[in-house]
């Protein structure tokens, strides 16, 4: 179909190429990037959130502005310690913790001290060993 081309004002196929359209420059993928698209990432967020019974735990608490204590909406899992500080801790249970969208703003801008967060994910780590080790008897 023939048009006329904004970028160089000519008639001429929609398809054609002529020349004068910018060309987008993507941003190239740090280390942190393809980790967060990776199967690992993507495994040990899953596992988190199933840790945190896909329940935002700051809210569960009742803490910072909380609207609804069982929280399920728009969920995500927060590094306590970024990922781009200790590489190592990216995939550690004891660094991550299962939060909303606000609280995760939150606390990564700050706002929720990294006391906090580290409190709530050693008391989740705690309750999943305790399960661990004494699982409930199903009659």
């Amino acid at each position: 179909m023939l048009k006329s081309c904004q970028y160089c004002g000519r008639i001429h196929d929609s398809r054609y190429d002529c020349g004068r359209r910018p060309m987008r420059k993507r941003a190239a993928a740090t280390e942190t990037d393809r980790f967060r698209r990776s199967q690992a990432w993507t495994d040990k967020s899953i596992e988190i959130r199933q840790r945190d019974n896909y329940l935002c735990q700051i809210c569960m608490r009742k803490l910072y502005n909380t609207l609804w204590q069982y929280n399920y909406n728009g969920l995500s899992v927060h590094h306590a310690v970024p990922v781009n500080t200790d590489w190592d801790k990216r995939l550690d249970d004891d660094n991550l913790l299962t939060v909303c969208q606000m609280h995760h703003e939150m606390a990564e801008n700050g706002e929720i001290p990294y006391e906090v967060v580290k409190g709530i994910i050693d008391e989740q780590e705690a309750k999943r060993e305790a399960t661990e080790a004494s699982p409930g008897v199903i009659d």
